[in-house]
């Protein structure tokens, strides 16, 4: 990768590659990009959501929590030139909350907004992971009913059918954080120590069930009690969360149970399914909340959220009902490539017109700007042999070739080759469309 110090190395020469965890998109990286996005909006605008966006760059306090999070660990933060401290955000939500907070009683609720934008985190160690990425986000405030998550889950499952995956691929786990407090509370933990755990059960996956015990036993918890937390979280049904937690856990199952029967009505049962041990890693969840995985358990988790009802008193405000969820760029990328799903994306352009003769450069010049008036994407060429033409017509799919000769245009007209079935005419160049 050369060298990652200063960007100027020696005397004019400039590091090549863009900074450490970031990526450049060229033509064939950006094409996927676009393909990708316009299908984030789409799904958007089927679920009348309203696209909203914001500064990449935040003030840091809108992201500082003190629950040990891995998001708020790996602050990408500094301190601008008049001594403010500052942030790339590392997600939107806060971003969110805090536009909402803006607009206080103007806007009407529900809010139902998406937006797509970039996230960044700084990793001292970034072998292979991205220090930014990508993230479509879709969020509901002001519905404090489970409604609100059967509607962006319809929204997930709208996303990956148009997509070509199937409910045989991916599935989306769910569970609520009201299962975990019912534990907490039967064995008299601390309110205070409940995200602590929520984040420390996140690392699950990732870690080892030791380490995970060894860390809650650390934050204060009685040894019964993280037993208590590993028991449950292997349930993978809602009979045995009954079971086990009794009628303290009615709330939480009432809540999973209406949202499964909303599944049942929506369509999309088969794609979920009850896991207790999500919990997702983010401070501010309160209830539901979801992940979607690949069935064959080989990548990461490729989209998550939830609820967050308390989030906006964080920010010294009242609080307003609201869930939504984050869904990066990176994970269903490789989950599409491994399928075979990525589409083949070539350039498109209309027509290619190409003067024959130096002098026809301004007729030449007129013909393109009438097609490009009309709506045509045109290529203006010149300086180039007639061979290169036909192959760059070929590299960028043209769909017609438009030739302008000295003999015909003395007659007003101009050469048209129709590409794909190689058939040529002569047009009158006022009549070409």
């Amino acid at each position: 990768h050369g060298c990652h110090g200063s960007a100027a190395t020696e005397a004019g020469v400039v590091e090549l590659n863009p900074p450490r965890g970031t990526r450049d998109f060229p033509p064939e990286e950006m094409r996927l990009r676009t393909w990708l996005f316009d299908h984030f909006r789409e799904v958007s605008r089927l679920m009348a959501f309203e696209e909203v966006d914001f500064p990449v760059l935040e003030s840091e306090a809108l992201f500082v929590r003190k629950a040990g999070e891995e998001i708020t660990e790996q602050l990408y933060s500094f301190e601008d030139k008049g001594g403010r401290r500052v942030a790339l955000r590392p997600e939107i939500t806060p971003s969110l909350a805090r536009l909402v907070i803006r607009r206080g009683t103007s806007a009407p609720l529900p809010l139902k907004w998406f937006t797509i934008g970039q996230c960044w985190r700084y990793e001292r160690m970034t072998r292979g992971r991205r220090r930014e990425h990508y993230q479509w986000n879709m969020d509901v405030f002001g519905v404090p009913g489970v409604r609100a998550e059967a509607e962006l889950l319809q929204a997930i499952v709208l996303l990956f059918e148009r997509l070509g995956v199937a409910s045989s691929d991916v599935g989306i786990r769910l569970s609520s954080r009201k299962v975990l407090q019912v534990v907490l509370d039967m064995y008299s933990v601390p309110q205070h120590l409940f995200t602590k755990v929520c984040v420390i059960v996140d690392k699950l996956g990732k870690m080892s069930r030791d380490e995970i015990e060894k860390e809650l036993v650390s934050t204060g918890l009685p040894c019964e009690a993280v037993q208590g937390i590993i028991d449950v979280l292997s349930l993978k049904s809602l009979s045995e969360l009954e079971q086990v937690l009794g009628s303290g856990a009615a709330e939480a199952v009432a809540d999973l149970k209406k949202l499964f029967s909303f599944a049942e009505q929506y369509g999309y049962a088969d794609w979920i399914c009850f896991d207790a041990s999500v919990v997702r890693g983010l401070a501010y969840y309160t209830g539901i909340v979801f992940e979607a995985f690949d069935r064959q358990g080989e990548l990461r988790a490729i989209c998550g959220g939830g609820r967050y009802d308390r989030l906006l008193s964080t920010f010294g405000s009242e609080d307003v009902p609201a869930c939504g969820f984050g869904f990066g760029d990176a994970v269903i990328v490789e989950l599409l490539k491994e399928k075979g799903l990525l589409p083949h994306l070539s350039p498109q352009i209309d027509d290619i017109v190409f003067p024959l003769d130096d002098e026809l450069q301004g007729p030449a010049s007129c013909v393109a700007s009438s097609l490009r008036k009309n709506g045509r994407s045109v290529d203006l060429v010149q300086d180039k042999r007639l061979k290169w033409v036909f192959k760059h017509a070929e590299r960028v799919n043209a769909s017609r070739l438009v030739l302008v000769g000295k003999s015909e245009w003395e007659r007003g007209m101009v050469r048209v080759k129709i590409l794909s079935t190689k058939e040529e005419f002569e047009v009158k160049a006022g009549e070409l469309q």
